[in-house]
């Protein structure tokens, strides 16, 4: 049985609408006006102990629901789902003793409080043993770089800060599924690699299974090997990365820094698509010429200072099956 499992998971919400302005928020009084939103339209995969996994989809595709429906939180209309052998949301208080969430726009923190009295607070929550809960979070403690934080007050923490304390918040009883719902927003980028670090470490040597929706696209490149895609509440992809740039395209880019201005750049095999000064992006199919006769080519007949091979940037691939989709 796999670890997580969902089969034709289907949730609808109810969205209330009205005309702008007085005249329209007076007749909405009278004719209450609504249309049905399916969030989830027959979501179903399947999650191996151990694996990484990451979510992605624009927003409103149906990535926070899926989470929600998995942490127990909300009960879908139609379909199954277990989690470690349970039904989320018939067995909500031995569920949650089994699961961690992140979610980067909220905190579980006490926002006035000292991020240790937290930490004390959300033990008692999940009565772990005060020997247990002291080695865990010496442990944490030491791994996030949280031992300058502990005594401040959670009102004043950076946003980053906050972010390590609320991993820390979500790990303290030990939990075998970790579900991170944008976890690095709006954090920089020495946060965003310290908690990066930090999730590859947590996966690989405690074996922790994590479910990682974002929209930061280097996270998901940089931390799981397969990705579920999902629009307007359907999954449109179930594999790797690479599955998913050749399901839309085999091109390959070539990236020149040139000597000159690189104006007469061009070969007969490749095409340029940007010009940032003497760097000059191509692109070419690497079934009509290889990148060692293109590259040959290239620095015989330009003078090229540097030169990578390189994928298209995901973001353009997953940008056009969402038009595709869409159209």
């Amino acid at each position: 049985m796999p670890f997580i499992e969902a089969e034709h998971l289907v949730k609808t919400f109810h969205v209330s609408e009205r005309e702008p302005g007085i005249g329209g928020a007076l007749r909405g009084l009278f004719h209450r006006r609504g249309r049905e939103v399916r969030a989830l339209d027959g979501v179903s995969f399947a999650i191996r102990e151990g694996e990484m996994l990451g979510y992605i989809g624009p927003n409103g595709a149906g990535k926070s629901t899926t989470v929600k429906v998995l942490g127990g939180i909300l009960v879908p209309d139609s379909g199954t789902c277990t989690v470690m052998g349970r039904v989320p949301w018939k067995d909500r208080v031995a569920h949650v003793r089994t699961i961690g969430a992140v979610f980067g726009q909220r905190t579980q923190l006490w926002w006035g409080l000292p991020v240790v009295e937290s930490f004390d607070l959300l033990r008692d929550i999940y009565g772990v043993a005060a020997a247990e809960h002291a080695r865990v979070l010496a442990e944490l403690v030491e791994v996030l770089e949280l031992g300058p934080l502990l005594s401040t007050p959670v009102r004043q923490l950076s946003l980053g800060q906050r972010m390590r304390c609320d991993l820390a918040a979500s790990l303290l009883h030990s939990p075998r599924i970790l579900f991170l719902d944008e976890p690095t927003i709006g954090l920089d980028a020495p946060a965003k690699l310290a908690v990066r670090d930090f999730l590859r470490k947590l996966n690989r040597e405690k074996g922790v299974t994590v479910l990682l929706t974002t929209h930061d696209l280097d996270d998901i490149e940089a931390l799981c090997e397969r990705v579920l895609l999902i629009n307007h509440g359907r999954i449109l992809h179930d594999g790797t990365l690479a599955d998913l740039r050749r399901r839309v395209t085999g091109e390959k880019r070539v990236v020149l820094d040139l000597a000159d201005d690189g104006r007469d750049v061009s070969d007969p095999d490749a095409t340029v698509i940007r010009r940032e000064g003497k760097r000059i992006h191509l692109s070419f199919d690497p079934t009509r010429v290889t990148a060692s006769a293109l590259i040959s080519r290239l620095t015989a007949n330009h003078p090229v200072r540097d030169l990578t091979v390189e994928n298209p940037p995901i973001e353009e691939i997953i940008a056009r099956i969402y038009k595709d989709t869409a159209a």
